[in-house]
């Protein structure tokens, strides 16, 4: 049995401002219908793919966020994203699905938390601080989880366009009518 991970407070991400981390996860937002029978998952995809499209999410920390809907779960798929959006050299902490296993191929520094193990933390350093944890971008898919869910069902064509406003809104970092004009800065440049 692995050594059980040290508890490790909310400072680890506040800690890492750096920018060259980037947590990275992928999630499948939209909900089964209920009492659905679940089709067997097709090569590259998940079970239940029509439901639930895959969406790779990129946070950098204490930084911009990145969400893009794939077509599929596959290393080739997500590589032309990564590369375009972090830049090479950068630390990258995962999970431990292995559709992130050539990121140090890519140029990327690459470390991960076991899920599987109950490791949601790691302080590799030994200095109190959790260094490795995807905990920003997780957090990230409870607000964005939770901003959809008064929409009850939203369309896979559509579903990139509210993505893309959610990131807008979350590197904004403004609320109301501060939010608004940003918004029509954005719709005017």
């Amino acid at each position: 049995m692995p050594p059980r991970p040290r508890p490790c407070g909310w400072r680890a991400t506040s800690r890492w401002t750096r920018s060259t981390s980037w947590p990275a996860t992928k999630a499948s937002l939209l909900r089964s219908q209920k009492g659905a029978a679940r089709a067997p998952a097709p090569p590259g995809g998940c079970a239940g793919t029509r439901h639930k499209p895959p969406i790779l999410g990129l946070i950098q920390r204490g930084g911009q966020l990145v969400m893009r809907m794939l077509p599929n779960v596959q290393q080739r798929t997500i590589q032309p994203i990564i590369t375009a959006t972090v830049a090479p050299g950068s630390q990258v902490y995962t999970d431990e699905y292995d559709i992130y296993a050539r990121l140090e191929a890519w140029s990327y520094g690459h470390q991960t938390v076991c899920h599987a193990h109950g490791e949601y933390a790691r302080d590799d350093d030994g200095d109190g601080f959790c260094e490795v944890h995807v905990n920003t971008m997780e957090g990230v898919w409870s607000l964005l989880r939770s901003w959809l869910r008064p929409h009850r069902g939203i369309s896979q064509e559509k579903l990139p366009l509210y993505l893309t406003f959610f990131a807008f809104v979350h590197n904004a970092r403004r609320r109301g009518r501060a939010l608004l004009g940003q918004l029509v800065a954005a719709l005017v440049a």
